[in-house]
């Protein structure tokens, strides 16, 4: 296990479910806290009882990642303070409906919280982690949350499921990137797990077989588990038996690159010329 005294991580999300728990974990790992939400009230509380538990600073930082000027002042705190070395990109939110039969505004807000705002905070955590390693400093890490949903885009809505193919392949690149420059980026991919979004976006976790539920304690101290490991997507519930179907994909998408740009079209593209 990781102990990270006289450094800070920054949740998103923290006020319930994935985030809180993540907030307590990583406050009884010696960490201290920048808790972000728009719930007052709960992060309040919880910061309450962590410092309580831990001693550790617990700082609450009310924002809604959705509005621009929030977004920028969280942005801020991450560019600014020298004690922040790990992110935690987990605030998010599901849709009620899909596409075709939802307001296009819920659209528009699920890609603000799920893609907009986790790229804006990896960019500006990110920067400031590698120019600190770059100075001899300790740089840091990132913590993702996507889901196993961005793997199986035939499997629910796609603007979800979408936006959670895009933090996997964001979080990729940036420890392709930048992985030997000081920065740890780690995808956690969970499956179903019991928190609030549920029935948020109008949907009962209930309805799922019991043995596809993961509950947040077990979820967060798998990926933390791989956050020791130093992996860069860490599957939670995906069994060690189905592990090598994983890394066969990756590896016949990795190996599938070399074939993607070509100066020509592909034999079965191209139009014969009338006799």
């Amino acid at each position: 296990m990781t102990e990270a005294l006289n450094q800070t991580a920054l949740v998103t999300g923290a006020s319930t479910g994935i985030g809180a728990v993540y907030a307590d974990r990583l406050a009884h790992r010696g960490y201290d806290l920048v808790l972000v939400a728009r719930d007052v009230a709960r992060l309040e509380a919880l910061a309450a009882r962590l410092r309580d538990e831990t001693a550790r600073a617990i700082q609450v930082l009310p924002a809604d990642l959705t509005d621009r000027a929030d977004l920028a002042r969280v942005a801020e705190r991450l560019a600014g303070d020298a004690a922040v070395t790990l992110l935690v990109n987990n605030a998010g939110v599901s849709m009620t409906r899909d596409l075709i039969n939802s307001d296009v505004t819920e659209a528009e807000r699920l890609i603000a919280l799920n893609v907009t705002a986790p790229t804006v905070l990896a960019s500006a955590a990110g920067r400031a982690f590698v120019a600190r390693a770059a100075g001899g400093g300790l740089g840091g890490a990132i913590i993702n949350l996507s889901s196993v949903l961005a793997l199986n885009p035939e499997g629910f809505d796609g603007v979800y499921s979408g936006s959670k193919a895009y933090i996997l392949n964001l979080s990729q690149s940036l420890a392709a990137q930048y992985g030997g420059k000081g920065l740890y980026v780690q995808a956690v991919l969970p499956g179903a797990t019991r928190t609030e979004i549920w029935a948020r976006s109008g949907k009962d976790i209930d309805a799922f077989p019991a043995a596809m539920v993961m509950e947040a304690d077990d979820l967060v101290d798998a990926a933390l588990a791989g956050f020791d490991a130093r992996e860069t997507v860490t599957i939670p519930p995906l069994a060690d038996a189905d592990l090598a179907h994983f890394e066969a994909m990756q590896a016949e998408r990795q190996a599938l690159a070399g074939g993607l740009s070509r100066r020509e079209p592909a034999e079965r593209y191209r139009v014969s010329e009338p006799a």
